[in-house]
């Protein structure tokens, strides 16, 4: 049987674990957002509000495109320009 987590512990885990996955999606810039969106329920987009909404919830104003660069790497115009293929189809 395994040890219980401290909570201590398990923020550090899960934010370690987001980190990882973040660093996965810069990475791997040929999954596009539409792709993510009809396979998994979330893209990229939706990880920058939910950054942004949990700052907000602690009292940190970030702006939506602060936010996205968080996510993306880099401003979300120049992934757009350098990496999204197709149609624009942005998941609001």
């Amino acid at each position: 049987m395994s040890n219980p987590i401290p909570e201590s512990e398990r923020t550090e885990i899960e934010a370690a674990a987001f980190r990882r996955l973040v660093q996965h999606l810069r990475e791997n810039n040929d999954v596009q957002n539409i792709d993510l969106m009809n396979l998994a329920g979330f893209c990229r987009n939706c990880l920058s509000k939910w950054y942004r909404a949990e700052a907000g919830e602690r009292g940190f104003d970030i702006s939506d495109p602060d936010a996205r660069e968080e996510i993306y790497g880099m401003p979300y115009e120049e992934w757009k320009a350098n990496y999204q293929t197709g149609p624009k189809q942005d998941h609001k």
